[in-house]
């Protein structure tokens, strides 16, 4: 069974037209095959434990030889934008730049074009700091930051830890794209658990209850078309062609954005 989903998974991962996608995507789509909770509606929102462990992931993807658009892993490029064959290309405004700090997303994102198709360079928070010369292209290009992080207790201190990883110059706005635990719910995407957290004083909202529980929600759980999709769409700031009544702001993986 696991080898059949694997196969299928492995196919819907790279739709449409050949995406390519990080192992762990990879392990989310054949959790979705075999427990196809994304179907539902999005109403009551909830989030589900996998079907899968890792390791038998693991042992089933070795058994199954090469697999199709799936990536190599990739380390953190050293140097990033410090050597251009371009000596004017600094003198240049930036209006967008994105940093992901799950592991591989930015692999993924610039495997498949993001930053040519929604010019957006594209930087893995292991690659910071940036280069200073950036900071000033976003300043001159009026630019913001768009950062991706897990739904995840670390993962939504992303943009509180991002000025002590790399300056962000006055008048560049960072924001915080997701993932958090409500745009998770409404997607049912899969959830792993960690060591319960100790329990705060005073009143907490669900989001805060639910990381209590030592759950979280990794970015490659969305499947990597809509992940594509969605950060084109906020990052080029295109609103959404349907009314903003029927789009709540709370719900859905990488709604509208607010400066964070």
């Amino acid at each position: 069974m696991v080898r059949r989903a694997l196969r299928v998974a492995a196919v819907r991962a790279g739709e449409p037209g050949g995406l390519r996608f990080t192992e762990r995507q990879l392990y989310y789509a054949v959790c979705r095959v075999l427990r196809p909770w994304h179907l539902l509606p999005r109403r009551p929102g909830f989030t589900v434990a996998p079907p899968l462990s890792y390791r038998d992931f693991r042992a089933a993807l070795d058994r199954h030889g090469p697999v199709p658009g799936l990536l190599a892993p990739e380390p953190p490029r050293a140097g990033v934008a410090r050597h251009t064959a371009e000596p004017d290309l600094f003198d240049y405004g930036l209006p967008r730049l994105l940093v992901s700090e799950p592991a591989g997303i930015a692999h993924m994102l610039r495997a498949n074009d993001l930053p040519m198709e929604s010019a957006c360079p594209v930087f893995d928070a292991a690659e910071l700091p940036l280069d200073p010369r950036l900071g000033e292209m976003l300043v001159r290009g009026e630019g913001t930051i768009y950062l991706l992080h897990d739904a995840s207790a670390h993962g939504m201190t992303f943009p509180a830890r991002l000025p002590g990883l790399t300056d962000v110059p006055a008048g560049v706005r960072v924001v915080a794209l997701g993932l958090r635990p409500r745009q998770a719910a409404p997607l049912h995407l899969t959830h792993g658990r960690g060591p319960a957290r100790p329990a705060a004083h005073g009143p907490r909202d669900a989001e805060a209850r639910w990381l209590a529980r030592g759950r979280f929600t990794e970015v490659a759980a969305v499947a990597p078309a809509a992940l594509l999709r969605t950060v084109h769409r906020l990052v080029r700031e295109v609103r959404p062609v349907r009314p903003q009544w029927s789009i709540p702001r709370e719900v859905g993986f990488l709604t509208w954005p607010a400066a964070g």
